[in-house]
């Protein structure tokens, strides 16, 4: 199977991070830098959901989770960056603008949609939870 250019991306992050040494191996990263090629390789495919050893369905949950953890600025190379949220698509970054006084938060307006039971609530965006609800 081909790699999409989202896992090749991925890929090409990981490998990056592991020629600056910042790729570490294990739980949390506890075990230390990786400091085997293969073993980064190995890394790299399993975190962009490539592996030919697992299911598609536990590709599919890896590269998912990736995905989160770059939107979130949790990668090491956005960590020694300074940087959030790289890599982040289809999300958008945290604004840091103050928020209108007749607007909600996201967490209020989908404490709402749960109330009235708005269906697909949990995958709303905050716009979207907003005109579900007849406020936007």
């Amino acid at each position: 199977m081909a790699e999409t250019a989202r896992q090749k991306r991925i890929t090409g992050r990981v490998m990056h991070e592991y020629k600056h040494g910042e790729l570490k191996s294990g739980p949390g990263g506890k075990a230390g830098p990786v400091k085997n090629r293969r073993q980064a390789i190995a890394i790299a495919v399993k975190e962009s959901g490539a592996s030919k050893y697992e299911s598609p369905r536990k590709n599919q949950r890896n590269e998912k989770k990736t995905e989160r953890k770059e939107a979130e600025g949790k990668t090491a190379q956005q960590e020694r960056e300074g940087k959030s949220h790289v890599g982040a698509r289809g999300k958008k970054a945290a604004s840091t603008r103050a928020r209108r006084r007749d607007s909600h938060t996201r967490a209020e307006l989908y404490a709402k949609a749960r109330r009235k039971n708005v269906p697909g609530r949990s995958r709303m965006s905050k716009q979207q939870l907003e005109n579900a609800l007849g406020l936007g």
